[in-house]
């Protein structure tokens, strides 16, 4: 990627190191061929993947201190992907889905960083039906994903497509203003929800909040 800054970072989780090379800030863009535009992605939301957001990082430190033995685990909307990492690290089964172009190859590169396998990866649309090709998950994990008024019902049905019966979802939400359709959907899909603090998962000030939903 020409002219594109980037910039590397050590994440710390206890004993546990994860190597990130990410891009330096949300100002870097290159659109090789128009592929995000074509999808949909413009110039101002491009770098948005690139980048380690609080959320991301809240949700990674709730996963570590989270018991993920014998589960099969799906990030959403991964983005730069440090929780997927992390998991990959610990040899947890875990996949990872983004909309962005250029998720996967980051994926590949940080799991290079960090001496590790490659993560299994698909390029999915919230509206996009897959499940025969890769099947239903345990727990469900995902942060800073509301953006946009629709998104709640959107990633609800999404979500409820690739649970187990017996699954559990976790969203880090900062306060978007998007949650509550999405926690209304979930409900009606027989999800049970429970708020959770999350002071025990940063060492700083957090507007939004863990949300937990269980079914089965």
């Amino acid at each position: 990627m020409p002219n594109i800054r980037y910039k590397y970072q050590t994440i710390v989780f206890d004993t546990v190191d994860i190597h990130l090379k990410t891009l330096k800030d949300t100002q870097q863009f290159y659109d090789k061929n128009n592929e995000a535009q074509d999808l949909g992605i413009n110039s101002s939301s491009w770098a948005l993947f690139g980048v380690l957001w609080p959320s991301s990082h809240i949700l990674a430190n709730y996963i570590y201190q989270s018991d993920t033995t014998s589960k099969r685990i799906l990030e959403v909307g991964c983005g730069i992907g440090l929780s997927s990492l992390l998991l990959n690290h610990l040899h947890q089964d875990i996949t990872a889905t983004d909309y962005h172009p250029e998720v996967e190859a980051f994926l590949e590169n940080n799991s290079n960083l960090n001496n590790d396998t490659d993560i299994p990866f698909y390029r999915l649309d919230w509206e996009d039906d897959f499940l025969k090709k890769i099947g239903k998950f345990d727990l469900i994990i995902g942060s800073d994903l509301l953006y946009q008024q629709n998104h709640g019902e959107l990633l609800s049905h999404f979500i409820n497509q690739y649970a187990n019966n017996k699954c559990e979802v976790i969203i880090v939400d900062p306060s978007r203003g998007n949650h509550s359709k999405f926690k209304k959907e979930m409900i009606n899909f027989g999800f049970k929800y429970k708020k959770i603090d999350t002071s025990k998962y940063s060492d700083k000030e957090f507007k939004g909040s863990i949300h937990k939903y269980n079914k089965g």
